[in-house]
């Protein structure tokens, strides 16, 4: 046999000592033991400076363990994961504490009484009432929003994908771009001085909804243009040589192929104009009875009625509980539409066979 053969058969002596897997876990545990102890010796009552002093514990100590078993490239590698993982943990407790008590103080009232009956004889003191009105205002409101938005949107991200050249798609991408920044008591005043002291139209939930639209449609505008964007040239070039007109082209080939993520974009566009509340305060007004014409007389809407029942029950009462069961509706009804654009888009989503 010969040397090389022999030298072939031999284990590779390059890969170094590498720790457990369960070894981020072991530290994790030990961090969150000393982190305590340090907050207990140190008399700190504070759960987020005791998370932060075993965050930062979590950190060193992989970093310190790992360079002296791994070498210090393996722990440049582990402290980068540790890092993104503490990260996500700090974004992920804020979320979880909030749903946790909205759900915990929500649950109290929430019934079929509280979302079928309004406050319209019932005081703010008083036991009983319900966000029906709220809630029927919100759904139209939004509703009236979408409608106007969405048409108009989608057709002016069509136009700058698929059209637009010169200075107007230019000028049309950069008011869009200001758009996506204007705080939504802007839009209420312009709506309110427009509509309300220019006009004369009085208070109505249509007021309210032309001021949503203008926060809903950049981002309808800019959802629908990154995904017209993702849509291969192939297809369109394809569609183009066998003859097939440019607009039949767009109705036919570009929208279908991304219509899921035409669709994920409405819907989260949606869920962030539900929980406006400064544009409501201006232009819809307050009402505790039910308004089914959102063209005419103030109108409830849920953001509205949280604000004031958390305003008027004094950190205390039925107010206070009802404020938690609107905002657990809420929660609840931006999950569903989330929950909704995820369906779609994976339902819509182009279908890559074999």
């Amino acid at each position: 046999m010969s040397h090389a053969s022999v030298s072939d058969k031999r284990p590779s002596t390059l890969k170094g000592a590498t720790l457990p897997k369960w070894f981020p876990w072991a530290v994790a545990a030990g961090s969150l033991a000393l982190g305590y102890g340090i907050s207990a010796a140190a008399g700190l009552d504070s759960s987020i400076q005791w998370a932060l002093i075993a965050a930062l514990l979590f950190i060193l100590g992989s970093y310190g363990i790992s360079a002296s078993v791994e070498g210090r490239r393996q722990a440049k590698d582990r402290t980068a994961t540790s890092l993104i993982f503490v990260a996500f943990l700090l974004a992920a407790i804020p979320l979880v504490s909030i749903i946790y008590e909205t759900i915990k103080r929500g649950v109290k009232v929430l019934d079929g009484y509280f979302l079928s009956h309004s406050m319209g004889l019932v005081s703010d003191t008083e036991p009983g009432g319900g966000i029906y009105h709220a809630l029927l205002g919100t759904l139209e409101q939004v509703g009236i929003a979408t409608v106007i938005s969405v048409p108009i949107g989608v057709l002016t991200a069509i136009y700058l994908v698929e059209y637009g050249r010169g200075k107007l798609a230019k000028a049309i991408t950069f008011f869009v771009d200001v758009m996506t920044g204007i705080p939504s008591i802007v839009a209420g005043l312009f709506i309110l001085s427009l509509w309300i002291i220019i006009l004369d139209m009085g208070y109505s939930g249509f007021a309210g909804s032309m001021a949503l639209c203008i926060l809903m449609l950049p981002v309808v505008v800019r959802s629908t243009e990154e995904m017209l964007k993702l849509v291969p040239n192939e297809l369109r070039e394809a569609s183009l040589a066998l003859g097939v007109p440019k607009w039949r082209t767009i109705l036919k080939v570009v929208l279908p192929t991304s219509i899921g993520g035409i669709t994920t974009g409405v819907m989260l566009a949606i869920a962030r104009i539900t929980g406006e509340t400064a544009p409501l305060l201006l232009l819809v007004w307050v009402t505790n009875f039910i308004n089914t014409n959102p063209f005419k007389d103030p109108q409830g809407s849920l953001p509205v009625y949280i604000y004031l029942q958390f305003q008027n029950s004094g950190g205390q009462g039925a107010a206070y509980d009802r404020a938690w069961a609107a905002a657990l509706v809420l929660i609840a009804f931006i999950m569903i539409l989330n929950l909704v654009a995820r369906g779609i888009a994976r339902w819509k989503a182009p279908k890559t066979g074999r």
